[in-house]
């Protein structure tokens, strides 16, 4: 039997038959998937599409919707109209930056005051500003600024940069247009090139999911949909991507707007913890509790998972929970911990190395140097700090240790990685950063980037949330404000 609509999902489903554009606002856990599916199975017979945020979405997706809703991810949808053209290009091996700038005849380093840019390190910037590009709403790579990246941030070295880099990144994006071309070709590649081309696709209607961390190539191609009906959900409060270059199509898509607030995931104590970074935020929801799940703020000394902010407190979690004898798994794998472990071991030799946060530095004392000294630094420090704790060989002992998630006692994950995700028990670390106090000690402003990442954390806490790393939240909110929302 088919599930009663809630109020808000049977204005959506309502909406939905007017045949009108719509932006849904789901708050965390609150069915928006569910909802798309009723919708659609209210239309049999129209064809629909929809666009899935990654490979595993897709896949669930494509067993529960309708027959007539075909179930994609972006990349799939371009694969098949271009990307399969590029198929010997995405399985070319690898290409060495050396390579890379004889290829863009990058012959001479370049001198900014005391720094040196070999044709390698210029490489390797030409191909990032490209990746970018390739992720952007630019059409034109020429407009695509060049990025900002670890050791050549300063301000003379980046006037040099975006003198140079424009024209080599231009002719590198014309060499990965072709079939034949020779330089390093990715997936995000070819759904750039597909979206370019302006593609009118053969569904009657097109849903967009997670649209709040949308990729600009995806979003120009859902609104260049000229006879199609377009509805498009997700959670302005979870926009948490922007720094790789996401944007949240929620605010700009022109739509009849509606709100899915009541959540299916937790009960009313995590609700009410969420909707603390919701006034924060003064986002235009606040969630109410599922009143069949009985969820409780408590101390867990045994949890399901550990959200941390950083990926050096995962590890630093991982260790604990590994000399407690419990099996971890961390969510994605630790190749990235593993990958930072081992450019430290190339550049302790004094060979520099390839990884993209480091390939700017020729030794480790350079990056010891910049992480300490430098503002712009200061992200990387403690995963500096920890490979100078533990040595980079026992990091990576540690990391091929690692379990599989379902054989773990625990399972550890980043704040960003955690996204989508849910579990039982969830206690959240204490890498998560208080403002700093004004200077008469009053609590100081929380960036909306900070507080959308924190109702991310403790939004996928099920039962039992262990607030402990964002207790601070208490000093931030109207107590008033925050009663009366509960009580709404």
């Amino acid at each position: 039997m088919a599930p009663t609509p809630t109020i808000e999902q049977q204005s959506v489903i309502d909406a939905y038959l007017t045949g009108k554009n719509l932006v849904v606002e789901a708050g965390a856990g609150a069915g928006k998937s569910s909802t798309l599916k009723m919708c659609a199975a209210q239309t049999r017979g129209r064809k629909g599409l929809y666009l899935a945020y990654n490979k595993s979405i897709q896949t669930d997706a494509a067993k529960s919707f309708p027959s007539d809703v075909t179930c994609k991810t972006a990349h799939s949808l371009a694969f098949g109209a271009v990307g399969r053209l590029y198929a010997r290009r995405l399985k070319a091996p690898r290409m060495r930056a050396l390579d890379i700038a004889k290829a863009l005849r990058i012959n001479e380093p370049i001198r900014v005051n005391d720094l040196l840019i070999s044709p390698q390190m210029l490489a390797r910037v030409v191909m990032v500003t490209v990746g970018r590009f390739c992720q952007s709403g630019y059409s034109d790579i020429a407009l695509q600024p060049v990025p900002r990246l670890t050791g050549l941030d300063d301000h003379d070295t980046m006037a040099v940069l975006r003198t140079v880099v424009p024209p080599l990144a231009a002719l590198a994006w014309a060499d990965i247009c072709r079939t034949d071309g020779r330089l390093p070709f990715s997936h995000d590649a070819y759904l750039k090139i597909w979206s370019l081309s302006g593609p009118q696709l053969p569904y009657d209607y097109v849903l967009l999911d997670e649209a709040q961390d949308s990729n600009p190539p995806v979003i120009s191609i859902v609104e260049g949909q000229r006879n199609a009906q377009k509805i498009i959900v997700g959670d302005s409060a979870q926009s948490i991507y922007g720094w790789r270059g996401s944007v949240n199509a929620m605010t700009s898509f022109d739509g009849v707007r509606l709100t899915l607030s009541q959540s299916f995931r937790f009960g009313a104590a995590v609700a009410e913890e969420a909707n603390k970074w919701l006034e924060i935020l003064d986002a235009p929801l606040r969630l109410t509790g599922f009143d069949q799940i009985n969820s409780r703020l408590d101390e867990l000394p045994d949890p399901d998972a550990i959200l941390c902010r950083t990926n050096a407190a995962t590890l630093r979690h991982a260790v604990e929970q590994m000399e407690a004898h419990r099996r971890v798994s961390i969510v994605g794998g630790g190749s990235q911990i593993k990958s930072l472990a081992e450019a430290a071991i190339q550049l302790k030799a004094g060979a520099g190395c390839a990884h993209p946060e480091l390939f700017a530095f020729q030794n480790w004392g350079q990056v010891q140097d910049y992480v300490e000294q430098e503002e712009s630094g200061s992200d990387l420090a403690p995963m500096v700090r920890l490979i100078d704790q533990f040595g980079p060989d026992e990091i990576i002992s540690l990391v091929e240790g690692l379990s599989a998630e379902d054989r773990a006692d625990v399972v550890l994950s980043t704040a960003h990685k955690s996204k989508g995700r849910e579990w039982h028990r969830v206690r959240i670390a204490d890498d998560f950063p208080e403002p700093k106090r004004t200077a008469d000690d009053q609590p100081g402003k929380v960036s909306a980037s900070d507080a959308m990442l924190a109702y991310v954390t403790v939004t996928r806490a099920q039962f039992v949330l262990d607030r402990e790393g964002l207790a601070w939240v208490d000093d931030y909110v109207d107590p008033a404000s925050e009663n009366d929302s509960v009580n709404a």
